[in-house]
């Protein structure tokens, strides 16, 4: 007798279900136990931030464009004010670039913590969820601190930061880092050394070299695929060329696994540079000043900057009319290309009870990819 279909069964994961990384929903078709098709879908989130920033000044795009991912907000802050520093060539402070990296790597450690905890919530380690969630607070008091805001900082701004580090604040990030490293021992001992975990993520999602490479695949998840790419060393920006740390290479085999660990050694990689950075920063001023910003303008032309976010390689490409708004912006965030092109290459023949540790791997930001 002819099959009538060819599935057996109909699912949606999302967009409100903790099998998904975040506000999407993925349709995935199953013979059994076994996908067949998946097919991404998004428009659950807020939208067309790319268009919105046309119509506000360049001052005030700041408390917009960090919404663009919610779990790691200071790329976006970074990445605009350094496109409209190239523009108008603008040198920024040495003071104001070390505050903007301790910045940046606390919010990569933040960003991780939510990472480890979110994929081991998808095999039932509950525990590690609850641990990050609440070593990750312990970053988040620090960002109040120092802007007012625990999770949007609006922070950066046109030639440098808004105002600088309170006293004794150094102090406080190193004794936060210093914690974290230790707890990394209990995150081993609870999660990355757990057999459950290893015999659950290993030999699947696998992305190879040459799939990586042909999909676009950046950041940890191209350097858990074999392609050692890592924009903070291979096209420095900002100062970070001035600081020692490694890019792990130790994973190549492209899997859950993989992915996984790559980021548990690039955490470490993190806290030694906001050690340094926080060793080696110069006194100085923090910003230029703007006498009016609301008029301020940018000088006509375009330009494409780019940095290293814990999801992979996140740029933004801004032109400039010379006028007192930007005339286009386009954000590159690697979301799209993980969280839908990839995620349909990788999922025919997977286990269904696989999928939710999967997607949770390759570390989507529905909203980057919404945008």
């Amino acid at each position: 007798m002819a099959k009538i279909r060819d599935f057996d069964y109909e699912y949606f994961i999302g967009p409100q279900h903790p099998g998904a990384t975040g506000n999407m929903s993925y349709h995935v078709w199953a013979e059994g136990d076994t996908i067949i098709k998946i097919e991404p879908n998004l428009g659950y989130l807020h939208r067309g931030f790319e268009k919105l920033t046309e119509l506000r000044h360049w001052i005030k795009n700041f408390p917009l464009i960090l919404r663009i991912c919610v779990p790691e907000p200071d790329i976006n802050e970074v990445l605009y004010a350094m496109a409209i520093e190239e523009l108008n060539e603008i040198d920024v402070p040495e003071r104001a670039q070390y505050i903007r990296i301790i910045v940046l790597e606390l919010a990569r450690l933040s960003a991780y913590l939510l990472y480890f905890g979110g994929v081991a919530g998808t095999i039932g380690l509950y525990t590690v969820p609850q641990w990050t969630i609440g070593d990750r607070d312990y970053i988040l008091d620090l960002f109040e601190e120092l802007t007012g805001g625990r999770v949007y900082h609006i922070y950066q701004t046109i030639g440098g930061v808004r105002r600088d580090i309170p006293e004794g604040f150094k102090e406080r990030v190193l004794k936060t880092v210093d914690y974290l490293e230790k707890r990394l021992k209990d995150y081993d001992n609870l999660f990355f050394q757990h057999p459950i975990f290893e015999k659950r993520a290993k030999g699947i999602g696998i992305v190879d070299k040459d799939a990586a490479l042909r999909f676009s695949v950046t950041g940890p998840n191209l350097r858990a695929a074999g392609v050692n790419y890592d924009v903070r060393k291979k096209e420095p920006y900002l100062i970070y060329d001035r600081f020692q740390f490694d890019v792990p290479d130790m994973y190549k085999d492209g899997d859950t696994y993989s992915r996984v660990m790559q980021r548990r050694y690039e955490f470490e990689e993190s806290i030694k540079i906001i050690r340094q950075a926080a060793a080696d920063m110069p006194e100085g001023p923090v910003n230029i000043k703007i006498r009016n910003p609301f008029e301020y303008r940018v000088k006509e032309g375009s330009v494409y900057v780019k940095l290293e976010s814990s999801k992979g390689e996140y740029g933004f490409y801004v032109v400039s009319d010379g006028g007192v708004k930007p005339y286009r912006l386009h954000v590159r965030g690697p979301s799209f290309s993980h969280g839908l092109q990839l995620v349909r290459h990788i999922a025919k023949g997977t286990n269904i009870a696989d999928i939710s540790m999967i997607l949770f791997s390759l570390d989507v930001c529905p909203p980057d990819a919404e945008r």
